[in-house]
């Protein structure tokens, strides 16, 4: 108690100091303007600070949204010839150009909001920058910087993080270097964003971490010219944990570049990014009913607690290069600027982008928990390398819509430093090809209704057959959209269920020749809406669903040792990739609803799953649920905006995946239920200007509830703690 209290003063006194400073900050400088922007934030501007517009690049607003400039003399200084005598014609074009003159001087003007500060996907939808504070925002703030509700972490900061909702639609559309538990909060391709602001922009992201360590995240970006901008990411992370052998580590560096010319005919953007994350692997808790269930005062010091092994290490790690041009031959307006815009336009692009991944799994000496080894030191070593090159055209019509073509080139080689010879099998070194793909992407939008419709089909190559996704969407008075789709895709599974090496013997097999496609298919139906709340129904239905999966061996109950963990070490030195024969259907409804009275607000997200199979390949818990009541109002004369509240998480019990430290990978198992117990949080969030601070005690009732709570068998969630940290924005 004496610690949140502590924690609730350093709260305080974190919100008024950031208030002071920024306010202290701003006292000796020039007479600033503000912007009122409906819902959003205002951004202090200098007059001294503007920058000419030019008027072609100017778009009228109302006037008290805009800051005049100096008012410059657009007329020449060069006095007319007394002596010349006007004509009638040569009158009228001295009062045009006095008009345009003055109309120069009235358009000319400076004229920025917090939406001129432009976050740019790499599907180049556009958001802007958002300073509020919201519940969204509080469920956001972790290490993966989204929501997890689906997802539970493990017991530090940065581990591997258990899915509790299924997740079976892939984004990509080749198979991936596999290792997919240590991977989260690693940066894709499609992941990246790009930006455009008006003046430079920096975001710093601060949280404590478990034990010794911190979490940092930061951004720079600015515009060096009105359509050239450059923007630097680099995320620092480190947590010892609470355990004795618990401690995780990342580091990732962005730059990205995106420009257009002048008469926005060519644009290039591009990016480079370097990441790592290394985690130390203990195997879990051999002991867990005498030690981390028995409440027993001893170990309470987690510290204390017995691991399987001390002495391993994973490292995902992947450098990438990425480069986008685009060229408009059909320009959709002419220099004149009196001409009407041109309805159609042509755009020619090519992309490239280079990667390299690898995954390490490094033990200083074998251990009988894999099973046996080819020798003492284990230096396991999975490589990926990707060569993608697309070429496109993108035809778009105000009528017809949006219509793009592409073809694309995949160049891949996924491979191991040795040849393993078996008594059974020759299992190769690498998996080398390449791939020749063809598609099309449809875009058509009107006030009531959209319709988009994607096609990938493999002219050349054996990793994937096609993906093909189509919806179409109603929107009711601009705030309520309904929309209902299709998706198909038939590729083969990651590379880590084709081919693998170890120097663990039970990890190593080559499927390449009866490992078939996967076929996903489903339909969904999605609802948004600040009145119904926001519904997403799928149906998912799977062929040659492939997982990996614990293999008990048949072994005499009069030859097994009376080890109560004697079947979780057999389920880790016996797992092998399966693919299931029979099809695998899957029903998903998440729904969430906010509801408000004054002040109070009850956030509620709830999830149900069903599986339908003969065999066990998919476990997922049937419901899941998170509520949070809070509350929110000004506070300190309208200095402070402030949220307290409490956040409940349930999800039932189930056959929870289990996790192998020398794959990276989540298994499936049959002998253990996890689940069914709750999860309780309490949080102050108080934003001051453009700085939101967070403070929470998590998992507060663990002491209450009992220390039964696993996300995997022998991993427990994470101990009851209090964390703080902040989200701060620079506009400069």
């Amino acid at each position: 108690m004496r610690s949140v209290l502590s924690a609730v003063l350093l709260f305080f006194s974190l919100g008024l100091l950031v208030g002071h400073a920024q306010s202290k900050a701003h006292l000796p400088e020039a007479k600033t303007d503000t912007i009122p922007v409906k819902g959003t934030d205002t951004i202090p501007i200098k007059i001294a600070d503007t920058i000419p517009v030019k008027v072609a690049d100017t778009i009228p607003v109302k006037t008290s949204d805009s800051l005049p400039l100096q008012v410059r003399d657009s007329l020449p200084n060069k006095l007319p010839d007394s002596t010349k005598v006007l004509t009638k014609a040569d009158s009228l074009k001295l009062l045009v150009k006095k008009m345009a003159g003055r109309e120069a001087i009235k358009i000319d003007t400076i004229r920025i909001t917090i939406k001129d500060y432009q976050i740019i996907s790499h599907q180049r939808d556009t958001t802007f920058v958002d300073t509020t504070l919201t519940i969204q925002k509080d469920y956001k703030y972790n290490y993966l910087r989204r929501d997890d509700f689906e997802y539970m972490p493990m017991a530090n900061m940065g581990q591997p993080y258990t899915a509790l909702g299924a997740q079976l639609d892939t984004k990509s559309y080749m198979p991936s270097i596999g290792a997919k538990a240590r991977h989260f909060g690693y940066q894709e391709l499609e992941d990246v964003s790009y930006y455009n602001v008006p003046t430079p922009l920096t975001e710093m992201m601060f949280k404590t971490s478990l034990e010794q360590g911190q979490f940092l995240d930061f951004l720079l970006t600015a515009n060096t010219s009105r359509k050239s901008n450059f923007s630097i990411y680099n995320r620092g992370f480190r947590s010892k944990g609470k355990y004795a052998y618990d401690e995780m580590s990342a580091g990732s560096f962005i730059a990205t570049y995106n420009y257009q010319s002048k008469d926005n005919a060519y644009t290039v953007r591009g990016h480079y990014a370097a990441q790592n994350i290394e985690g130390e692997e203990h195997g879990g808790l051999p002991f867990r009913e005498r030690q981390f269930q028995s409440a027993n005062p001893r170990f309470l010091d987690r510290s204390r607690i017995d691991l399987y092994f001390t002495n391993a290490l994973s490292v995902a790690s992947g450098k990438r290069v990425f480069l986008d041009q685009t060229y408009r031959l059909t320009r959709s307006r002419s220099k004149d600027s009196l001409a009407k815009p041109r309805k159609s336009s042509l755009v020619l692009g090519h992309s490239i982008a280079y990667e390299t991944r690898s995954f390490q799994f490094i033990q200083s000496s074998k251990n009988t928990y894999f099973g046996d080894a080819f020798r003492n030191i284990i230096q396991d070593k999975s490589h990926l390398k990707t060569l993608t090159q697309e070429v496109s055209a993108t035809f778009s019509n105000p009528l017809l819509g949006i219509l793009k073509t592409q073809a694309r080139l995949y160049d891949y080689r996924y491979y191991f430093n040795s040849l393993l010879v078996t008594e059974t099998q020759t299992i190769e070194s690498a998996l080398t090809g390449q791939e020749v793909a063809v598609g099309a992407r449809y875009l058509k939008k009107t006030p009531s209704f959209e319709l988009e419709g994607n096609l990938d089909y493999t002219l050349v190559g054996e990793l994937s057959a096609h993906k093909a996704y189509m919806s179409l969407s109603y929107i009711h008075r601009k705030k309520h959209r309904l929309s209902v789709g299709l998706n198909s895709q038939l590729r083969m599974p990651d590379f880590n269920f084709l081919l693998y090496q170890s120097d663990y013997q039970n990890f190593n097999w080559q499927h390449t020749a009866d490992f078939e496609m996967e076929d996903h298919k489903s339909a969904f139906v999605q609802l948004d809406s600040p009145v119904w709340g926001n519904l997403d129904a799928r149906y998912t239905l799977i062929g040659n669903y492939t997982y990996f999966a614990g293999q008990q061996p048949v072994i005499p109950i009069a030859q097994r040792t009376e080890d109560y963990v004697f079947e979780q070490v057999l389920d880790n030195a016996y797992i092998t990739p399966l693919q299931e024969a029979a099809d695998l259907a899957l029903i998903k409804v998440k729904y969430q609803k906010e509801f408000r009275l004054g002040h109070f607000a009850l956030n509620n997200t709830v999830m149900y799953q069903k599986v339908s199979q003969e065999n066990g390949a998919l476990f997922v818990p049937e419901i899941t649920t998170r509520n949070t009541l809070y509350f929110s109002k000004d506070i300190f004369n309208g200095a402070m905006f402030f949220q307290t509240g409490l956040t409940f998480k349930y999800f039932s019990s189930f056959l929870m995946n289990g996790y192998s430290p020398v794959l990276g990978e989540f298994y499936t198992q049959n002998s253990t239920f996890n689940g069914g117990y709750p999860l309780v949080d309490f949080f102050m969030n108080g934003k001051v200007k453009q700085t939101r601070i967070y403070l929470k005690a998590e998992h507060f009732n663990a002491p209450i509830t009992g220390y039964d709570y696993y996300v995997a068998p022998g991993y427990p969630f994470r101990d009851f703690v209090v964390r703080f940290g902040l989200v701060w924005n620079f506009f400069k």
